[in-house]
């Protein structure tokens, strides 16, 4: 099967060196004590912060795309998304399709008239689930989840986990995905990862 993410010697201040491979459709968890790391793994590889490796995509170097191409391609999803304009709408890519938010919003149990409401008003579990949302309207090769049902209740945790692996499966995407919770790990299953000392061990 071709690698849909390689990596090798990616390093930071603090991590590494970590080498990773994801295959397509594949879901990978990520797990250690706090403070070991997770989240300055997921923002090496998304290239949000210094670090200095090898990273490939579909056997493209990270270092050959612009940045905002490769952060489209591999998205960083924080547990508090950021919000810089009003309304929700603004948020979204250039071009954005109505029938592709619609189902998003149906998959995600969030309200039709959601996407014209002022950022303000949301809730930290609307705040979540829209900002995958918005993930998922740049249709990227990699999703990189970082506790991304954190302030949600268990109905909308399992939505949330159904609509991941529903795209890995039409998309052939990766996730490598930040989860604390060990029921929600049983549940996605996949392999899992510790960081420990900066290292990623099986």
């Amino acid at each position: 099967m071709d690698c849909l993410l390689d990596i090798e010697g990616l390093e930071t201040a603090h991590l590494g060196p970590v080498d990773l491979r994801l295959q397509p459709g594949e879901l990978v968890q990520i797990t250690g004590a706090s403070g070991s790391g997770k989240s300055l793994l997921l923002r090496a590889i998304a290239d949000l912060d210094p670090n200095r490796g090898q990273v490939r995509l579909e056997g493209q170097d990270r270092d050959d795309l612009v940045p905002t191409d490769w952060r489209r391609k591999v998205a960083y999803v924080p547990a508090e998304t950021a919000w810089w304009a009003p309304r929700v709408a603004e948020h979204f890519p250039a071009g954005w399709n109505p029938g592709e938010v619609q189902d998003w919003l149906d998959r995600f149990s969030l309200p039709d008239a959601s996407t014209e409401w002022e950022v303000e008003r949301l809730s930290s579990g609307e705040r979540q689930r829209l900002g995958l949302l918005r993930a998922f309207l740049n249709r990227p090769r990699i999703l990189l989840l970082d506790e991304p049902t954190a302030n949600l209740d268990l109905d909308n945790t399992r939505r949330i986990e159904r609509a991941v692996r529903g795209y890995l499966a039409e998309a052939g995407a990766g996730v490598l995905w930040v989860s604390h919770d060990t029921l929600q790990r049983s549940r996605l299953g996949g392999r899992i990862l510790e960081i420990r000392q900066g290292r990623l061990d099986a």
